[in-house]
């Protein structure tokens, strides 16, 4: 039924809008009729070469137009009053009528998304960058750069690790297409089809979509509420043999945790005598709000086994798309040559606008502001859990980060049940077994990821008014 479907990855529209769009046309053209069910999110996600997140973002917004319809435990289907329609204009548009029992995508509070608030993002400091580099700079600031990228931001980035006590030089700092393409240029230069990679589990999703895009057997290892267990991590290296570890040390994704001193130290100890390397993310490091995390792994490495990947995605402009990878020795060469097969070069321009951004001093001022920010949503989030939320539902308290990280109770709905319940509501969130490398694991069904910086105080409250409205409907139809 969704054979054939193309997506342009070079387009400006969002990929999950292009999905979008064309299962709206199919179902106009009757290719997908009444009761049709669409493949699991993960499935179509493999067929696509695609983000399973691109998916789950395509079916909640066509849910939320009415067009299809969720049943718990059975799947998503074309809903009854828009199958095999005539005419693509017939189709409800995004500013659907709440008041006629849809929502429009606008009404709906998304707890679900990964990205930072709009209203965060520095968009007036950005745009003087931007205007800058091209006077100063003209014709070259839109030219091909190095593959390894703009040498005077590679340089700025070296300062700028130094002050979480990272040394790198220039020469070992990689400009990549954010901190996502940093992760996949290091596994795709380490690994190959079949290799093992070990994770925490529940871990961050965007590594599941490259470790399966990759061919890749993932591995995980429990964590608690100080991150990765590593009382457990020897006997799982000796069981799968992996090529590679990658972990989120701090304010984790998206379990919000944060590994202590001594973990990561008997982390690093651990991967040097097994000699093998760790990839860490360090994307969420510097939205530090509670007490200072520990330093960074790279900033503890004695032995030469820590590849850092991080970016500014989360603390500047998603759209900019920089981000970076500091590597050393043979690896550096194998991770260019990767590199080059896959765009020759991240944008000049945005190189060079982030490079007069980080040296105008602009980030320190920022970042503070994002962090205060954050922790006042944080801060309304936790009392409007505390306040709708049901009894037994358990959280822990992030000192750092963008995510909520919650268990409902096993006495009633898994997460799954909850969410198309959640969406006539009028509320979103990422539903939790999908962060598991096993999503059979007993508990990963009851788990809920919310991302409360993306909305303003008077929504986080509604959002969860709206949740805990969803949670008491659906244990009542599940009784």
């Amino acid at each position: 039924m969704t054979a054939h479907l193309r997506l342009n990855k070079h387009s400006a529209e969002p990929l999950y809008r292009q999905l979008a769009r064309a299962l709206r046309e199919r179902i106009a053209e009757g290719v997908l009729c009444v009761g049709d069910k669409l493949p699991p999110s993960r499935q179509l996600a493999a067929q696509l070469g695609v983000s399973r997140m691109c998916v789950v973002n395509a079916y909640t917004e066509l849910l939320n137009e009415g067009i299809l319809m969720a049943s718990p435990g059975r799947g998503t289907f074309v809903a009854e009053s828009f199958g095999a329609l005539s005419d693509p204009s017939a189709l409800p548009s995004v500013a659907a009528n709440p008041s006629a029992g849809t929502l429009s995508p606008e009404s709906v509070i998304a707890f679900s998304g990964g990205a930072p608030a709009e209203e965060f993002l520095p968009v007036a400091a950005i745009r003087r960058s931007i205007e800058a580099v091209l006077e100063r700079d003209g014709a070259t600031a839109v030219a091909y750069e190095e593959t390894e990228g703009y040498p005077p931001l590679r340089a700025a980035v070296a300062q700028h690790l130094a002050s979480l006590g990272i040394r790198a030089t220039p020469e070992n700092v990689l400009i990549t297409g954010g901190c996502q393409q940093a992760l996949d240029l290091a596994i795709q230069a380490l690994l190959n089809e079949g290799d093992t990679l070990l994770t925490t589990s529940p871990t961050y999703l965007g590594i599941l979509d490259i470790a399966r895009i990759r061919r890749l057997r993932v591995v995980g290892v429990p964590t608690d509420e100080q991150g990765l267990r590593t009382e457990l991590l020897e006997s799982a290296i000796i069981a799968c043999r992996p090529r590679l570890i990658y972990i989120a040390p701090t304010h984790h994704n998206p379990t919000g945790s944060v590994m202590p001193l001594h973990r990561r130290r008997v982390l690093l100890r651990i991967a040097a005598v097994a000699d093998i390397p760790v990839l860490e993310d360090g994307v969420y490091h510097e939205l530090s709000y509670g007490a200072e995390p520990p330093p960074p792994l790279k900033a503890l490495d004695e032995y030469g086994v820590v590849i850092h990947a991080n970016g500014f995605s989360k603390i500047v402009l998603p759209g900019v798309r920089i981000g970076y990878l500091v590597v050393e020795g043979a690896l550096r060469q194998r991770v260019l040559r990767v590199k080059q097969a896959a765009d020759i070069c991240t944008p000049s321009l945005n190189q060079r606008a982030m490079h007069h951004f980080l040296v105008s001093g602009a980030l320190s001022g920022h970042l503070d502001r994002v962090r205060r920010a954050c922790q006042q949503r944080r801060d309304v989030a936790l009392k409007a859990a505390q306040r709708y939320l049901p009894s037994g539902a358990r959280w822990s308290v992030p000192s750092g980060g963008v995510y909520l990280w919650i268990e409902l109770p096993h006495s009633g709905v898994t997460a799954a049940q909850l969410y198309p319940v959640a969406l006539r509501h009028g509320v979103s969130f990422a539903i939790g077994a999908e962060f598991f490398t096993d999503e059979s694991e007993p508990s990963a069904a009851y788990f809920i990821r919310l991302n409360f910086a993306q909305q303003s105080a008077s929504r986080i409250e509604e959002g969860m008014r709206r949740l805990g409205a969803a949670w008491s409907e659906a244990c009542a139809v599940l009784r």
